[in-house]
């Protein structure tokens, strides 16, 4: 007998068997209890959701020979026949192969004839978003006055794609990504069924995997069982994943708390001399912070059931909140940049490297790393770059709102705002009345995020209208170059050989433009 892959077998034939999707199911329940039935449906979702199962169901509950039921029998001939893929009445559209207008008019012209079999012709259109615009406009007059034994059922990946004169004619249907624990405990009671032992934690190493697909949870499940010879366990499942035993990253997560360069280093010879994956080890690694981040705020929300749940807790207590929250951000930005490294090995450990370099400063050493709070009348340490290096800000703002990566809006608040008061995570800045709209949430936000990525660390941001004392960039760099216009006419009017030109044609000098900023005349 020809084996059937987990995906196809376990797949749901009614509501009741469909998994993490319980607001659809409900929705579409309450509207076939009451014969509210709409002519367009629209299923959106990343891959392996649900979206075609849910059309299959769908298209079973309306042509259900019991009658339209929220409860399909899945015993009559069209409850098999839609399971079995060859219900006549079902007619299913790959849009990624048929995008051509002339086949979206062939489809539609035979849909004014009535079901063959069914109560309802039912047309789901897979991947939608892909029909070309003449393939929409065609398919938009059935869409809006179809005939009464005609059921859409689209579904796609991305509605952002879909004209809007498409979408308010459907009821749209978001699904759901998966949570892990939901994929984890679904895939015990399949693999139960299937008499397949499997260890928990290889299960929820999967149900990682998946990335809220259920369907690719089931694809690695069949893969994990080729691997491990039919007995899931945790060891085989990580071999096949190739991810990284969490034991390593809590050491290096314990070492950096430490400081211990030399540990660091180690664990990662180790790592690389296993040939593990360094991309899916800081992306393991941001997930084990994102857990102590929960335990440091809230302790109960780590599940008792959490793998090396007491070393998280040990790590949320030896570490600060704001650092943990840095080499989060490092992480991220690490595995990002992974691709940009001279190889794999040495992006992970600059990475560790830079977590090591933003190590605390001691509470003596606070005035000398400008940690202090100051007044923004006070004056800035030294040099704009050291802030950088230490990941700290010293209070020159100007500086700062000259390097930051940042454009448009965003920019000109940067420059056109003054310093106010700032604290180790906080900024406060001012702009005055004529620059208002640059204090726009939106604005604010960007800057935010530029601060973060420019002192690899989050800070919290405040802006404020009201008086402004000419402390900005902006107000630095005109002062400047007014400074800079008021020598260049003082040496103009000092120049022998213009004064000549003056005295013997009786000219005027109409401006003045020091190199750089223009021309003379």
């Amino acid at each position: 007998m020809t084996y059937q892959v987990l995906a196809r077998k376990w797949r749901p034939r009614n509501f009741a068997a469909l998994v993490g999707q319980e607001h659809v199911v409900r929705a579409l329940t309450h509207a076939l209890e009451q014969q509210r039935l709409h002519h367009a449906y629209l299923f959106t979702g990343t891959r392996g959701v649900g979206k075609t199962t849910l059309a299959r169901i769908l298209a079973k509950a309306l042509n259900c020979e019991t009658g339209i039921t929220p409860t399909p029998c899945g015993k009559c001939a069209a409850c098999l026949e839609i399971d079995a893929g060859r219900f006549i009445d079902l007619i299913e559209v790959d849009a990624a192969t048929n995008t051509r207008v002339d086949e979206m008019r062939q489809l539609l012209d035979n849909s004014v004839y009535a079901p063959t079999r069914g109560r309802f012709k039912v047309y789901v259109i897979d991947e939608v978003h892909m029909l070309s615009n003449s393939a929409f406009n065609a398919m938009l007059k059935t869409l809006e006055e179809p005939p009464e034994h005609i059921k859409f059922i689209l579904a796609t990946t991305d509605p952002q794609k879909i004209p809007v004169t498409v979408l308010s004619r459907c009821l749209q249907f978001n699904l759901k990504q998966m949570p892990a624990a939901a994929i984890a405990g679904h895939l015990e009671r399949v693999l139960k069924e299937e008499g397949v032992p499997a260890e928990a934690p290889a299960l929820r190493l999967v149900a990682h995997a998946a990335r809220g697909s259920l369907r690719d949870a089931l694809s690695l499940v069949d893969q994990a069982i080729d691997y491990s010879a039919g007995n899931l366990t945790e060891a085989s499942v990580r071999a096949m994943l190739g991810t990284v035993d969490t034991g390593h990253l809590l050491e290096s997560l314990e070492a950096i708390g430490r400081g211990d360069a030399g540990a660091v280093l180690a664990i990662a010879d180790g790592m690389e001399a296993r040939s593990l994956s360094f991309e899916n080890a800081l992306g393991e690694l941001a997930r084990i912070l994102h857990r102590v981040a929960l335990a440091q705020a809230a302790p109960d929300a780590v599940p008792e059931d959490t793998p090396d749940r007491e070393r998280i807790l040990a790590l949320a207590r030896s570490l600060d909140p704001e650092d943990v929250q840095l080499y989060y951000q490092i992480a991220l930005q690490g595995r990002q940049d992974l691709p940009l490294a001279p190889d794999e090995y040495a992006g992970f450990t600059m990475a560790l490297m830079r977590m090591l370099a933003f190590a605390p400063v001691e509470p003596g050493a606070a005035a000398s790393a400008g940690l202090a709070p100051r007044a923004a009348g006070a004056e800035p340490a030294a040099a704009g770059p050291r802030s950088v290096r230490t990941g700290r800000f010293d209070g020159d703002w100007p500086a700062v709102a000259r390097a930051l990566r940042v454009t448009g809006a965003a920019k000109q608040l940067a420059e056109r705002s003054e310093l106010v008061s700032f604290e180790a995570d906080a900024l406060e800045l001012a702009v005055g009345s004529e620059s208002r709209a640059l204090a726009d949430k939106a604005y604010v936000d960007k800057l935010k995020a530029a601060l973060a990525d420019h002192f690899g660390r989050p800070l919290a941001l405040t802006v404020k209208v009201g008086a402004v004392n000419g402390r900005s960039a902006a107000a630095i760099a005109e002062s400047e170059r007014r400074a800079r216009a008021d020598s260049a006419n003082a040496r103009i009017d000092a120049d022998p050989f213009v004064q000549e030109l003056v005295a013997g044609f009786d000219a005027t000098v109409e401006s003045v433009k020091p190199v750089g900023e223009g021309t003379r005349s």
